[in-house]
């Protein structure tokens, strides 16, 4: 079992450890509750050494990842973060991601904990072109600073202007003293911040801004997961997969068809002009009782469903899922039923978006 260099900071901090993608994580120190509405209402701060991170280097490192990954990295700007998806020729998804452009010939792709061997053999299958595959997964740690307070909070351990760090963006600054790059994209649906260094740095500014800041609290995997679900963000496994593509995921926005070729184009395209015969939308429980990753969904006799996360929403008090559900059953306020053990619940059908996003953009 892999440790992250938290892993001691964790333990002393009373975390419950889990076994997540190979890793020794935190799943929670206090409750998911607790955690989940300090992101909301001031700030939390998550280890996320566990990703990986890939860099592409070379003259031809933009045509590498153009081919690989289905949005547009030609036109983006250096120092921009760019979201999308690794795909299978059949469009399913090998794994999503975030694309990190320094300059056309320099590309840090950070990805899934779970997916880092299998993304590195899938690039390495394709790299036809002039360009290094450099795994700085176990030279890198990271941690991600969330919720409303993030920015006030970090700004007091760096002389950068954090005003100039825009969404989707990320600077190399110094963190107390440490050099890091910092990115602002998030994955709970506040504003937020990641931070990578070496393992040392990361130790030092977790410590130092948790000691320094009264309202910040350490947060585990178990609030990471409510919270991106509650905002309709996807987890790799679960509303992704490599039988789940990213059109029937409602995530078009991150396919780029103005790419004249990419891995999986045709036949997302192809898709996504036909309809997709299923998607991934939002259920509402109208009974007792917590909708579950799993369960099976039904109208009638008939299975047309299956639930891909699940919780009693800590924000809204509501009981919600996100599944994937067959056409024409995918429509909003229809009524389903979703098998609970040997019961059945009623449900209908909602936008997947369960709380509002407060990015600051």
């Amino acid at each position: 079992m892999k440790q992250t260099i938290l892993h001691d900071t964790h333990v002393l901090l009373g975390a419950k450890m889990v076994d997540f993608a190979g890793f020794m994580m935190p799943l929670v120190y206090t409750s998911i509750t607790e955690e989940h509405l300090a992101v909301r209402e001031q700030a939390g701060l998550f280890d996320v050494s566990h990703m990986g991170e890939i860099r592409l280097v070379g003259p031809d490192a933009n045509d590498l990842v153009d081919l690989l990954f289905t949005n547009n990295t030609r036109a983006m700007t250096a120092g921009q973060v760019l979201y999308g998806m690794f795909c299978t020729p059949t469009g399913g998804v090998v794994d999503d991601l975030l694309v990190y452009k320094f300059n056309d010939q320099n590309f840090l792709l950070v990805v899934n904990a779970a997916n880092i061997e299998k993304d590195l053999a899938w690039i390495n299958q394709h790299n036809t072109f002039d360009a290094d595959v450099i795994d700085e997964s176990d030279h890198t740690s990271e941690c991600a600073l969330q919720g409303p307070l993030a920015q006030t909070i970090l700004q007091k351990a760096t002389p950068y202007d954090l005003d100039n760090l825009k969404f989707f963006t990320f600077e190399e600054m110094d963190i107390y003293g440490h050099a890091c790059l910092v990115s602002r994209t998030g994955y709970t649906g506040e504003d937020g911040f990641e931070i990578y260094g070496t393992h040392e740095a990361i130790k030092a500014i977790f410590q130092t801004l948790l000691e320094e800041n009264a309202p910040l609290k350490p947060c585990g995997l178990g609030c990471r997961d409510t919270l991106r679900f509650e905002v309709a963000l996807p987890l790799y496994g679960h509303e992704l997969s490599e039988t789940i593509t990213p059109i029937e995921a409602g995530l078009g926005f991150a396919v780029s068809f103005a790419k004249s070729a990419f891995i999986g184009r045709e036949a997302l395209l192809k898709q996504k002009e036909a309809k997709p015969h299923r998607r991934v939308v939002g259920l509402e429980l109208l009974e007792k009782g917590i909708l579950r990753e799993g369960y099976d969904v039904y109208a009638d006799t008939a299975r047309v469903g299956h639930v891909t996360t699940g919780y009693l929403s800590p924000s809204t008090g509501l009981s919600v899922a996100m599944a994937l559900i067959d056409k024409p059953h995918d429509k909003k306020d229809t009524l389903l039923e979703v098998a609970i053990r040997k019961k059945r619940v009623k449900v209908k059908v909602r936008n997947k978006k369960f709380y509002e996003k407060h990015y600051n953009k």
